[in-house]
């Protein structure tokens, strides 16, 4: 039984501390290429203000 401000959950203190990541497109291509991704992965920069949270049924973000 938690009581107060105690947090059972230290990564979700850690996430409330950390801003949002931002990513360009070319951080995004450089990713890609760097790492090689096959296209087959199919691998996509999200549209204009999408997030992550938007990703389609299969994509892992």
């Amino acid at each position: 039984m938690s009581t107060g401000d105690h947090h059972e959950d230290p990564a979700e203190d850690m996430a409330a501390e950390l801003p949002p990541l931002k990513w360009s497109r070319a951080t995004f291509d450089g990713l890609i290429r760097n790492f090689k991704f096959p296209k087959s992965w199919g691998a996509r920069y999200p549209d204009e203000g999408q997030t992550a949270a938007d990703a389609l049924a299969g994509y892992i973000t």
